[in-house]
């Protein structure tokens, strides 16, 4: 658990909530299943429409990552580099397959699978650079879907606010109608700019920092598997596995 989003979340809301307190507003008045409705729907509806289904909801997916990131892993493929440098250079290439057998990581399957098969170097690095650019590619753009939610809430709250205000102008015979309409105007805007300032941004940003660390060690793991093919001496995997660790 990722307990600094968790604190982050819970501070925005509670500023938010704290301030509308001080100034004598009321939590029931900040509740409105309407413009709720309005902000949120209409959002979803908007980054579905530009965006293709399957990406939309690898996006949503990701949202978990938030707050349940995926542990690290770089001094794990640490030691297995240092492992497969080892067994490369005493075994010969061949011996790779057992590690490409046991380990789960699609990426490093088929870097393994192309060094046991004695593809040359130069094009291993071309096909795992491919490789990692449709990754980064596909990733980015499912996290992107929060950052255009976070550009179209604010929008559409303001579509909330003059649907209120149009309720408000149908009802001006009726006094007792006017207040939930002029409610609905002002925390459709409230909900509109704070959903996308206080989550949809940071959502997105945090997801994108996400996918560039896993990026970044797919980039390592391309240059090892180049010099394993290359038959480097093990020095210069070292230093690869050095710059995996220290990278911030």
């Amino acid at each position: 658990m990722d307990w600094a989003s968790v604190v982050g979340i819970v501070l925005a809301l509670a500023g938010l909530l704290i301030g509308h307190g001080l100034e004598g507003g009321k939590l029931s008045s900040l509740v409105q299943p309407a413009a709720f409705a309005i902000v949120v729907i209409g959002t979803a509806g908007a980054v579905l429409l530009q965006t293709e289904a399957p990406t939309f909801m690898r996006g949503l997916r990701m949202l978990r990552w938030v707050f349940a990131p995926p542990p690290s892993q770089r001094a794990k493929l640490a030691r297995e580099i240092a492992v497969w440098s080892l067994h490369a250079r005493r075994d010969g290439l061949l011996s790779l397959e057992q590690y490409m057998q046991i380990n789960k990581d699609k990426f490093v399957q088929k870097g393994l699978r192309l060094v046991v098969d004695g593809i040359h170097p130069d094009k291993i690095r071309g096909l795992l650079d491919t490789e990692v650019t449709a990754y980064e590619f596909g990733q980015r753009q499912a996290a992107r879907i929060w950052e255009s939610a976070a550009g179209y809430s604010p929008t559409i709250g303001i579509l909330g606010a003059v649907l209120g205000l149009i309720h408000v102008m149908e009802n001006l015979s009726d006094p007792a109608k006017l207040g939930s309409g002029i409610a609905v105007a002002f925390v459709s805007t409230v909900y509109g700019v704070g959903l996308a300032n206080l989550f949809f941004y940071p959502v997105g940003n945090k997801l994108k920092a996400i996918v560039s660390e896993k990026v970044t060690q797919y980039e390592i793991l391309t240059e090892v598997f180049y010099d394993i093919a290359s038959g480097d001496h093990s020095r210069v995997i070292e230093e690869r596995v050095a710059s995996l660790l220290s990278r911030p």
